[in-house]
């Protein structure tokens, strides 16, 4: 006969071990725990040096030791590969998201600038990244990931109409809304380089500011230098 009566709830313990893989002796700390009882699970710091293969040992090792995930959001490196999360590692610190990586590298060498100074003018510029990235990059995002072709389609005329009507800004200043190169013009060039390979088409007649701006920005050596071989491909095909 079951020591629960009817109508009463079982308690149950879990004891969860967190950062299994983060170190040899942190992943054989916890998986002692477990053989003793201690511990009734545990789950993976993943994305830290080393943690793949520990966790896949302790698995193979006793596969019946329930593992789980340990988000991670704030140590280590992603898992995915940097052309899907942007990391940059400067001694002890890890940084990803494309905006924090800028943003760090322009007061870490402030010379010279790569956002005004100038607190209102400061406004606008990340006024317009915002805008860029939910707008532009917003769009290319579902272009990438979107399997029906007509629906892409209509993405991509959606992604060149957007890109055009930003076209009396580009008129302006010799780069965006600058004399200066700045962090905006370093998240616009991007989507415009890319632009023959999501086959989106600027017609000249009405884009010429932008093919302009994109011309100039293409030619400055810095920028030829961070692309990539397949980077560079998208504009040889």
């Amino acid at each position: 006969m079951s020591s629960v009566s009817a109508g009463e709830s079982k308690r149950v313990l879990i004891v969860n071990a967190d950062d299994l893989g983060l170190t040899d002796g942190v992943t054989e700390g916890i998986v002692q725990a477990w053989r003793d009882g201690v511990v009734t699970s545990a789950s993976a710091m993943i994305n830290m040096e080393g943690a793949a293969e520990r966790v896949a040992a302790v698995h193979r090792a006793h596969p019946e030791l329930p593992i789980g995930l340990h988000v991670n959001i704030t140590a280590g490196r992603p898992v995915l590969p940097p052309e899907r999360v942007p990391t940059l590692v400067d001694r002890d610190l890890v940084l990803y998201d494309s905006r924090v990586i800028m943003e760090y590298l322009d007061e870490r060498f402030p010379h010279p600038p790569l956002m005004p100074v100038d607190p209102v003018t400061r406004a606008h510029f990340r006024l317009a990244l915002y805008r860029i990235e939910r707008d532009w990059y917003g769009l290319v995002d579902q272009i990438e990931r979107e399997q029906d072709k007509k629906q892409a389609a209509k993405l991509k005329k959606i992604l060149r109409d957007t890109v055009l009507q930003s076209v009396d800004l580009f008129k302006l200043k010799p780069y965006f809304l600058s004399d200066e190169f700045s962090l905006v013009d370093a998240t616009i060039a991007p989507i415009l380089w890319r632009l023959p390979r999501y086959e989106v088409d600027l017609p000249r007649d009405q884009a010429q500011p932008i093919l302009r701006y994109a011309s100039l920005v293409f030619s400055r050596p810095a920028f030829r230098e961070s692309l990539s071989e397949a980077e560079q491909e998208m504009r040889l095909a």
